[in-house]
């Protein structure tokens, strides 16, 4: 009995060994085949516009420190489970909890009339009856200089104007921000008693933009407010026609030190070398106006649906792809130093950190950023390159020394850091504003910039050479 069942089951089961053995093994696919599945998966997709629609209607915006952040990373969690990815997890970071509070700016001279404004991130508040008092134009750093003995016991308006965008030269943020960021403390160390800025954008429907600002190591601390654009040229032109100018600003604004947040992480584990990484991410938390819309739920999306594509399309790459959503980059960094700290061990093994925190705008291209300038052209070179595998997204544009905030400690590090580079001819009309929107993010520029993050994910995790160098991964 036994001899006559055993038989027949090695026959049947040499049948399907023949039968699987000579079945054709699947064709392999190159990196430019990838590349269209990718782009046409994304573009015949609303994922990442659905994922988006949910984090901003649903969550809101999410300031570190507040239970709104911390929804947020359960939703993420909870999201990439159910996108069926590989080692969702958090990990911790503790955050910077500051609280605006209830807050306002009143021109009481030489006519009563309220003014639109935003307190400055991480700013001191104010007594609780306010400041009151006269408002001192000042143009630049040089001009405060220049006017430092009349600046002590006023409020000092900076009226530094960001440039509007050009093709050329972009936007002008990186250069009118040094206002929000040092002004408190720049007049603060010359006596003023607080600070206002003209709202670091350049087109205003007078709606005021917040952001940080930072005292460093500074015992003088001053309360700092952004006026929108409209309100900071009335005070000016009050002030330039010979008018005296009285302000009164009050703000609950507090710091609770630090309080326990989280990264979230998820995987599309390697088929060779599991143990690289290609990291994608963007940061969860936001601003604590408007929903964090393209600052920065467009990024969160981006590599959240970019691993959801990869997967779906089942192109696994030799390297793992780590999407890393970062806390506190708004204010404080503290999840972009955690990761830094819990992975150091693990960096060499890091081929690339892409970020992406500047809109979900039509993509352009990528920034690279290695600390050793020997790297650097190496990889600028091949990232040019490596454009050209990425054609049906016409992307062509390349910028030295460009990365992103949670990516700086592992450039630091040795990691080359890359930025998703989009038209941000738009991005500073809302930026960090009441005005960043779910509605102002358009589903089509989304898709794109979700294939080209999950392109170059796929295409940096696939090829055997890192951007950098060359290596042998021969065993």
């Amino acid at each position: 009995m036994r001899s006559s069942s055993f038989l027949p089951t090695i026959f049947v089961g040499v049948v399907f060994a023949f039968a699987a053995a000579a079945a054709p093994a699947p064709k392999p696919v190159t990196i430019p085949q990838a590349v269209a599945k990718i782009v046409t998966a994304a573009r015949t997709s609303s994922g990442a516009y659905d994922k988006l629609r949910r984090l901003c209607d649903d969550v809101g915006h999410r300031l570190s420190g507040s239970a709104q952040l911390e929804s947020a990373v359960d939703w993420a969690v909870a999201t990439m489970k159910a996108d069926g990815h590989e080692n969702v997890r958090t990990e911790p970071a503790m955050v910077r909890k500051w609280v605006r509070g209830r807050e306002s700016a009143t021109l009481l001279t030489p006519r009563e009339q309220d003014l639109h404004m935003l307190g400055l991130g991480n700013s001191v508040g104010t007594p609780p009856e306010g400041i009151s008092a006269e408002v001192v134009v000042i143009k630049d750093e040089a001009d405060l200089n220049a006017k430092a003995a009349s600046v002590k016991g006023k409020i000092v308006l900076f009226t530094y104007p960001m440039k509007d965008w050009d093709a050329k030269g972009g936007t002008g943020y990186g250069d009118a921000v040094k206002y929000r960021v040092a002004g408190p403390r720049l007049a603060g160390e010359l006596g003023a008693v607080a600070v206002l800025i003209r709202s670091v954008t350049a087109r205003s429907l007078r709606s005021p933009h917040t952001g940080v600002t930072l005292y460093k190591d500074s015992k003088i601390k001053i309360p700092g407010a952004a006026l929108s654009v409209e309100d900071a040229l009335l005070l000016t032109r009050l002030v330039e026609s010979g008018k005296k100018v009285v302000v009164r600003l009050r703000m609950e604004a507090r710091d609770q030190g630090e309080v326990p947040s989280s990264n979230v992480i998820a995987e599309l584990r390697g088929r060779e070398w599991p143990e690289e990484y290609v990291v994608i991410g963007g940061h969860l938390d936001s601003w604590d106006v408007g929903q964090g819309a393209h600052d920065d739920g467009a990024g969160v999306v981006h590599a959240m649906e970019a691993l959801t594509l990869l997967r779906r399309l089942d192109l696994r790459p030799r390297r793992t792809v780590r999407v890393v959503l970062w806390t506190n980059e708004e204010n404080g960094g503290g999840g972009a130093a955690a990761y830094a700290q819990a992975h150091a061990a693990d960096l060499p093994r890091h081929v690339a950190a892409i970020e992406s925190d500047t809109g979900g705008f039509l993509p352009l291209g990528f920034g690279v950023e290695l600390k050793d300038p020997i790297a650097q052209a190496k990889a600028s070179k091949a990232l040019r390159a490596l454009l050209g595998s990425m054609r049906p997204l016409k992307l062509g544009k390349v910028i030295d020394g460009a990365s992103g905030a949670d990516v700086g400690p592992l450039v630091e590090a040795g990691v080359p850091g890359m930025m998703l580079l989009v038209d941000d001819s738009k991005y500073f009309d809302y930026h960090h504003s009441e005005a960043d929107t779910f509605d102002k993010v358009d589903p089509g520029a989304l898709a794109e910039g979700t294939a080209a993050m999950a392109a170059m994910a796929y295409i940096l995790a696939e090829r055997p050479e890192r951007l950098d160098r060359p290596v042998n991964h021969r065993r």
